[in-house]
This record gives C-alpha cells, structure tokens and sequence, in this order.
C-alpha cells in the first residue's frame, strides 16, 4: 500500500537523553500539528533530524526503534555536518539571501557548500531506503533544496512535492549565490512546488527560466519533458485549537493575572524570534516615536515584547541583541515613572498557555517584520480573539499581509507609519475593531491548517493525473509502431511538417537553422514515394524556402499560407495587400530602439517583431507592451496578432495554415493525414484537419494534437521509421 513521506530537517519532536535515556516530547509548532493528521495514519511517515548528535550505534539503534512507534524515521547528523549545512550554508547564505540581507550576513564558503550538498544526499539515502514504488514525497524548506532532484534521479516515478516555508527572492538576489543553479535544478526535481504568496511563486518562476534552458507557461515549467506546477498555498494554523485554549483554566487564571497587572492601561504584544528579519529595532524605534510624539498615551500603554533565542552565539545575533537591550533599555530609562515601565522585554520562550493569555489580553498586537514567508503569530493571535476585539499591525512584508487585509498593514522601514498605526490602533473604535476582527476571523478559520494540508494533497493528485495524461500521449515504440502500421497500409498520403523546431532546433539567429545533410535525405527519402505528398507548412518568407529547399521537389507554404509553392512556381494569396505596413513598421522600429537585441523582419505580407536575443524578462515584457499597443492599431485592419516562439508577428487575418492546409485536402481523398508543428501557429493545422488524422505536438504544452514529440530529434527519428521498409523493421526484431 502506497503512503505519504514527508521530509524536513527536524523531526516534530524534540529528543533528549537523560540517564542514558531518550525522552521525546511532541513539538507543539505548526507544521507538526498540520501534517500530524497525515503522518500519523496507516503506514505515513515523517523523516528528519532528531535534534541532538546522536554517536554510536546502540543509541542510535535505540532512539531508531523508540522513534518508530511514533511513525518517525530519524536521519542522524554528527556536529560536523550540522555546522556546515545548517549553521553554515542554511542559515549564513540561503536565510540572508532569502530574506533580502545578502551583503550583511552572506558567508558564501565552498566548504558550506560540500557539506550541504552531501547532508541533503544523506536525507536521500534515508529516503530511498524507505519509499516504494506509488509513495508521495513531501519534502518541505530551505535546507533541503537539493533534494527533490536527488530524488528524482534516485526514484524517477515517485510523486514529489515541495514547500518552501520562508520567501523567495528576486532574481537579482537569488544570482548572488555562486551555486544558484544547482539549487534550482535540486527544487525542479519535484512535480509540485508550493510557496506561501504569488510573488514568490513569480520570483522562483523568473529566476528559472533565467537561470537555466527552460521554459515556462503560466504556472508550469517544463522539465526534461516532465511539467512542474508552481503555486502558492497560503499557510494557515490550527485555530479551532487557539479559539479552545481561551477557555481553558490555566490560560483563564492568567488573563485574570494580565488584567490585575495593567489594570486601565492598554497592551502592546509583540513575539519574536530574535533575528534580523523581524523588524525589532524598527519597532522599538516606532515606540520611542510614540512615546516622544505623544505623551498622552505615558503610563498609559505597556509594550509587552517576546524575544525567543536563536543563534545568540553567532556574532550577528549576538550584537542585534545587544542593540534591543540597549535601545529597550534607552526607552525604559527615559520614560519610566515610580510604577510604570514602558517596556516589559522578555528574552525567553513562553508556554503556548501563556502566549494565548497574552493573545486574549493584548488589545494591539504588532507583527512588522522586514521580510517573512508567512508569520503565524499574526493567524494565532486572531483565532484568539474570540472576543472579536483587538488590532493587528502587519508588515506588508509578511506573506499573512496578503491574506489579513483587514489588519493595519504597514512598511516596517516607515518608522513614522507605524507609529501612527500605533495611534490609529489605540484609537480605534470598539465597532470599527470588530468589523476588521470579525472578517480576518473568517479568512484564519477557513484557510486553516488542515485545509492548506487538504489542498496540497489535492493538487498533487492533480498534477500527477496531468502529467499521466501526457506521457499518453507521447509517442513511444509501441505507438510509433502503430502508426507505421496505418502508414504501410494506406496509398495516398499528405504530411504536413513545420520547419523551425519540428524539422530542425531553435537558434538565437533565425538565419543559422539551416537544413543539414541529414535532414535533405530525409525528405527526399519521403518525398520520393509515389504515395507520398509531402508539404512544407512555414512562417518563413517563401524566398527564404526557396532559397534552402528550391532544389527540392517538396511542395511549400510559406508566411503562414501568404505563398504556396505549385508546380514549381510561388503564388501568393489573391487580394492581399501591404499598405498597413507603413504605419505598422514604425511602431515596432520604437520598441526595437527600446529593446537591446530586438530585430525586425520583414516579409511580403506580414512583419515579425524577434527578441530571442533579448535579456529574459525584457523581451517578455516589451512582448506585452508591444501587444497591447498594436491590438488598437490592428482592430479595424483586417489584421492578426500572432504570438510566437519569442516572436511576435502581424499578418493578414485571412492568412491562416489551418486555411491553406485545408485547401489542399481538397486536391485528393487522402487516406493517410499527419501534421507536426511545435508553434501555436500549428494549432490552426491541428484543428482544421479531419478527426482521424494524425496530428503531433512537438513540445509537451497543451495542445489540439492528439500526440506529441519531445523535439526535433524524435521528429526525424519518426519520420525516418516511415521510410523503412516494414519487412526490414520485421527483420530487426
């Protein structure tokens, strides 16, 4: 029976020995209570660190079996590795440069590196020595990048998912890592890549196509004729478990204690790990403001401040807390009165008990980080109101902005808008509170944890259908067999053939595709059968065929069916006219001047705007633009848009290869149809021939072909099959 593996860095427990004895406790965070529904049941595992230097055999034996009983498969890493691959490469280059920090706090050593490249093989090893054929894989965060692709190569078959649970940088800040692609290829290896928010979906997309040979096409990106789907899925928490600690005793006798303490004074919250991406200083800046700006609230308002420990050893950590201590105390000293501090600073962790007595009590809660993936503190601290009172104050920079639009959302680098967010929050009416509380108690109750679980799951048998669905169609041995069989059977054949990426590769220069040697033999070997009519169907101009295949007896149609080549002789459509081009021409000319390795080409009756030159990203954006300026040019023109492999070109409505195609059917009862086109100019073939024709894609994007090819090499490997004589074939077996 198949099952679901999910893999992260640290297993959901935490692990201690004590008198030669391993104690493990549940971790109460929120990833552990999402997926605890999904390890927990029939034969699902989840495989991770321990959390602890587990050396020897018999412990590790030991903490292995007791581990088990929880649905738990531990992978153990020595000090070494631990500090190379977590320390060193996860939190000294891909934090930094994931939450925009590169120049401060980068360290890129190649040793780091090594040593995440060879932690990240050593979760592999633990994997495969567990997944079976017809598992799903669910590999989640930043210090597992490599991994999908190692699993990929290690288990072609498996379903692999990935969830990326802190942002995803910019292009330009993702190249500064020397290993950018590496990393890339390692989370293309999963069917399904998933994010907290849209833009860091687009971010990953961009820096894809940018840094290696693929494509994207919305939201998929084609690898190795395998489509990877990107998407965001907003993570959530468990908040019916938030709503229910409310009511729970222990959390009641802290309210009440809460309540005696600051009696008529209002509470600020704020829980934090300590780091630099959590807008500390920012905040505590913001507050100074408020106190010098606005002396009325003096007394009045406490800032009750969390600062959870993190990697206080490292220098950087290490003087950002310094910096708190200094400015907190800076504040306290300054504003302090016999029986009121202004700050109540704790650097310590709390009791999910007494952080949801802080939830329930804090009439303003302050989440302003400079860059977060989603902040859940944020989604608790609403689930906790059940009161339906209280003010959240919200980065923008956090992936729960996105969701919680009701909150006060703010830029954590304005340190003056967050302190009028302070004041508008402090003076907000009880009725305007409840309006904006009420409506992000519904966002947090309906996107909750086990709904961004169920999505994903969901999504993954989606994408997984999909991609069985295309593999259908691709033409195998036994397909290929199949169609040689009808092919052999039939006497009057037509094969329509498209030439730029069916017949030979795309080039950067659309004038260095020239046909080779091998590709002449081959049609000529197919256009030497009697039973053959074999036709050249191309958006080149016809001098351009005529020049490379003029000496050929294949029949031609050239711009999309402008010019068809009869007899020997070129004809072109009747009727058809160029005077739009004098007021076309220039516009392009513009967007040429605008665009660094654009060109223009002109051909009798349509004009081609080419950025295959240009910087990716540029020419798809000046794509757009162009589009959209020309669609008002040509409405009322007679005039076409076409849109194409890093192309776009302006032709006659009435010149369609679907139309001149289609004539030529007329010419003969053909019983042997077959169309191969990589464009979505081809379409127009695909969906103008009979239903029983054989129509093949090349390239593995949606399409009206009912197969495809991967690219020109299976192409030419297909048409040469046809050209074999079936009593050789026979003979080969």
């Amino acid at each position: 029976m198949s099952k679901t593996i999910i893999v992260s860095n640290r297993l959901p427990v935490k692990v201690a020995e004590e008198n030669g004895k391993f104690n493990i406790i549940s971790s109460e965070g929120g990833l552990a209570t999402g997926l605890g529904s999904v390890y927990r049941s029939g034969d699902n595992v989840w495989l991770g660190w321990p959390g602890i230097e587990v050396n020897g055999e018999e412990k590790q034996q030991q903490i292995t079996e007791q581990l088990a009983g929880l649905s738990l498969v531990p992978v153990f890493l020595t000090a070494d590795e631990i500090s190379g691959y977590y320390e060193g490469f996860s939190n000294e280059i891909l934090w930094p440069i994931f939450h925009y920090y590169a120049s401060t706090y980068s360290n890129y050593k190649q040793a780091s590196w090594e040593c995440y490249k060879s932690v990240n093989y050593k979760f592999f090893e633990a994997l495969n020595a567990i997944a079976e054929p017809g598992d799903t894989i669910w590999i989640h965060d930043y210090q597992l990048l490599l991994l999908p692709g190692m699993a990929r190569t290690g288990l072609p078959d498996a379903s692999i998912a990935f969830f990326l649970h802190i942002p995803f940088p910019s292009y330009e800040m993702f190249r500064l890592i020397p290993w950018r692609a590496e990393l890339i290829e390692g989370i293309l290896g999963a069917d399904l890549i998933g994010f907290h928010t849209f833009d860091d979906a687009s971010h990953f997309i961009s820096a894809a196509t940018r840094l290696l040979p693929v494509n994207s096409n919305a939201n998929i990106i084609t690898v190795d004729d395998r489509p990877v789907v990107i998407e965001s899925f907003p993570m959530g928490i468990d908040d019916e478990k938030y709503a229910s600690l409310t009511r729970d005793e222990k959390v009641i006798e802290e309210v009440n204690h809460l309540n005696e303490n600051f009696k008529n004074r209002r509470l600020m919250l704020c829980i934090d790990r300590l780091d630099y991406s959590k807008g500390i200083l920012q905040r505590l800046q913001a507050f100074e403001l408020l106190m010098a700006t606005h002396p009325e609230y003096i007394e009045k308002v406490v800032l009750h401040m969390i600062v959870v420990p993190s990697r206080d050893n490292v220098p950087q950590y290490k003087e950002l807390k310094e910096n708190i201590d200094r400015k907190v105390g800076d504040i306290n000293a300054r504003y302090r009165t016999f029986d009121w501090s202004p700050i109540h600073y704790f650097y310590r962790a709390f009791p999910i008990e007494s952080l949801s007595a802080l939830y329930h009590s804090a009439d303003i809660c302050l989440v302003t980080p400079m860059r977060d993936g989603m902040n859940l503190v944020s989604k608790e601290y609403v689930a906790s109101r059940t009161q339906e009172t209280g003010v959240l104050i919200l980065s923008e920079m956090a992936g729960a902005s996105k969701e919680l639009i009701d909150a006060i959302i703010v830029n954590p680098s304005n340190i003056s808008l967050m302190t009028e967010a302070m004041v508008q929050g402090l003076t907000m009416p009880l009725a305007e509170q409840r309006r904006r509380m009420k409506l992000m108690r519904q966002v947090v109750s309906k996107f909750n944890i086990s709904h961004w679980v169920r999505i994903f799951m969901e999504r993954m048998k989606e994408v997984k259908q999909m991609q069985h669905s295309m593999r259908s169609r691709h033409i195998t041995d036994v397909t290929e067999q199949a169609i040689k069989k009808i092919y052999n059977k039939t006497t009057n054949r037509i094969i329509f053939l498209d030439y730029d990426g069916t017949l030979v590769g795309f080039k950067s220069d659309i004038y260095a595709a020239t046909p080779d040697q091998d590709l002449y033999n081959l049609l000529e070997e197919l256009s030497e059968d009697p039973a053959n009519y074999i036709v050249l169907v191309s958006g080149r101009s016809h001098l351009n065929l005529e020049e490379w295949f003029g000496h050929t007896n294949l029949n031609m149609i050239a711009e999309h069916g402008a010019w068809q080549k009869k007899d020997g002789e070129w004809e072109a459509i009747p009727g058809l006219n160029d005077s739009w081009k004098q007021d076309i021409y220039p516009v392009l000319e513009t967007y040429v001047d605008r665009t660094p390795g654009a060109f223009i080409e002109e051909k009798n009756y349509s004009l081609v705007w080419h950025y295959r030159k240009v910087e990716k990203g540029l020419g798809e954006l000046r794509t757009n633009e162009l589009m959209n300026n020309l669609r008002y040019l040509t409405n009322d023109r007679g005039l076409q848009l076409l849109p194409g492999n890093k192309v776009v070109e302006i032709k006659n409505i009435e010149i369609n290869k679907g139309k001149a195609t289609s004539a030529l059917l007329h010419k003969s009862n053909f019983d042997f149809i077959m169309a191969l086109g990589d464009d979505h100019t081809d379409e127009d073939i695909f969906k103008a021939l009979p239903d029983n024709s054989l129509t093949v894609k090349v390239g593995s994007n949606i399409s009206a072909a009912r197969f495809y090819l991967r690219n020109y090499h299976e192409v030419r490997h297909l048409l040469k099959s046809l050209t074999v004589p079936a009593a050789v074939q026979e003979g080969d077996k």
